[in-house]
């Protein structure tokens, strides 16, 4: 493949054989994928038990009015620790970023070990959430720096990996600690294995076995994009808490133009956060970035599944959580199942997984205000499409970000992953919660009137991930030419 020109990264879709699990879990490269991946499990099982414990953190110290926030601040801190990530490891090492990142994680599960009310309980989360976004955006871009090429598919699609595991462990180990009555242990308990993973990271992550230098372009921090992107979180996520259904929009709205803002100032920065050509929609980096955010988007509609199938279908809150985990264990499954394809059966996983999302968003919107088994039966197998979907082009969007962006800016391209993917998520969330109240979901409880509600959720939803597909092919078009 050939660059296309000196200031564009190359447009490449890694064509070669994918390594083996053996290669990647065998001898030589299984400690140091334990770092990486460990570490990311610590995260994402940290994030699903405290939305489990919350109801009883509440009921002890107060504070129900901000209830909402801990998971918004955490947010926050997730992104501003991401879009640190890079520099940090410039200014030390890629074994300090990452031991420094867990340290301030366990720092802010000390706090909310012992926070006797919510405002401490809300600090611990956003220094949670700074330690876990450095973190998660270190994963991704270590992944270049210690393994081989052949094998970034599979590590992606082991990082991945880890979120599933937390959707399906992470609500079951926090719902014991609140049952037993003693939901500060779920903080208490990560402690030691924080310990245990910093000594693990230490030993595996040394200079010596990088295969590739730190790659930082720019000068500084780009102090005034992080900021713009932390407000334009806020905005968004103010829409949950004000009334009145004009003040919502308006909050959304004010926080995308917010989020403009801070792609406008990107484009003229000497501090980035992005690759070059990262901020264009017409650049395929941009493209990949777009599928990232639009596929994440997609899923957010998970919000609300536990919440129909309850209501519209009688399941019990476990079992509700437990089948919207199908979405979560799909998307493991395929990026596990399907990292290790090449050539051109690449390229149709890359298309064909967001066309796979949509259609399973569509289905549901059709299934799940209707009433038996059946439809129980078919809302199941369309929330496993929608996560086989992501899961079967995941590693591939991601690994060819990776191979995409140039040399200098491949550290970049590889921690911006998870900013993108966080402020998705936060938009799509926000958008979720707007429609809900818009088709008089978070007010009726009338069966007709929620199903109504769930085929314009789904329904419009669907949009995102066929977006995708529409970028995807675009992406795919130019990477053809440019073979």
């Amino acid at each position: 493949m050939t660059s296309m020109t000196s200031k564009e990264p190359t447009i490449a879709v890694a064509d070669g054989p994918s390594g083996s699990w053996g290669a990647l879990l065998g001898r030589a490269h299984g400690l140091t994928a334990l770092a990486l991946t460990g570490a990311v499990a610590m995260h994402a099982i940290n994030v699903h038990i405290v939305t489990t414990v919350l109801p009883s953190v509440v009921q002890e110290i107060g504070g129900l009015q901000w209830y909402a926030w801990s998971t918004t601040l955490f947010v926050v801190g997730s992104i501003i620790g991401a879009a640190l990530s890079v520099k940090l490891m410039a200014c030390s090492t890629a074994r300090g970023a990452m031991v420094g990142a867990l340290l301030v994680f366990a720092l802010g599960t000390l706090v909310c070990a012992t926070a006797a009310s919510m405002p401490a309980m809300l600090l611990g989360r956003t220094v949670q959430g700074l330690g876990g976004g450095v973190v998660g955006a270190l994963s991704y871009t270590l992944i270049r720096m210690v393994f081989p090429p052949h094998l970034w598919p599979r590590a992606i699609a082991l990082v991945s990996g880890m979120w599933g595991i937390a959707t399906l462990s992470g609500p079951a180990v926090g719902g014991l600690f609140a049952q037993s009555g003693h939901w500060r242990w779920a903080f208490w308990a990560l402690l030691p294995l924080l310990a245990a993973q910093m000594l693990l990271v230490f030993r595996q992550l040394n200079p010596e076995r990088m295969l590739q230098p730190v790659s930082v372009t720019g000068s500084g921090i780009a102090t005034r994009q992080i900021a713009f992107l932390a407000l334009s979180v806020l905005l968004i996520a103010t829409a949950s808490v004000v009334t009145g259904s004009a003040l919502q929009w308006l909050s959304v709205l004010a926080g995308l133009l917010v989020g403009g803002l801070a792609l406008s100032t990107e484009r003229q920065a000497a501090a980035r956060l992005l690759p070059r050509g990262g901020t264009s929609i017409g650049h395929p980096l941009g493209m990949l970035y777009a599928v990232v955010a639009l596929l994440l988007m997609g899923t957010m509609t998970e919000i609300f599944v536990p919440y129909f199938l309850q209501h519209l279908h009688g399941l019990q809150p476990l079992t509700a959580g437990y089948v919207t985990a199908l979405l979560a264990g799909g998307w493991s499954l395929a990026s596990v199942f399907f990292s290790g394809k090449s050539g051109a059966t690449v390229r149709r996983l890359m298309v064909a997984g967001p066309a796979i999302g949509a259609t399973g968003l569509v289905v549901l919107a059709m299934a799940i205000p209707s009433q038996g088994t059946w439809a129980l039966s078919i809302c199941a197998v369309a929330l496993a499409a929608i996560g086989l979907g992501v899961g079967m082009a995941w590693p591939h969007v991601l690994n060819a970000i990776m191979h995409s962006a140039d040399k200098d800016d491949a550290d970049v391209a590889a921690s911006a992953i998870t900013t993108v993917q966080l402020y998705g998520m936060a938009v799509g969330a926000a958008l979720v919660g707007l429609v809900a109240n818009a088709t008089g979901v978070s007010t009726q409880t009338e069966p007709g009137a929620l199903g109504n509600g769930a085929m314009w959720i789904f329904g419009l939803f669907a949009l995102f991930p066929a977006m995708g597909v529409f970028y995807m092919w675009r992406f795919l078009k130019a990477s053809h030419r440019s073979v």
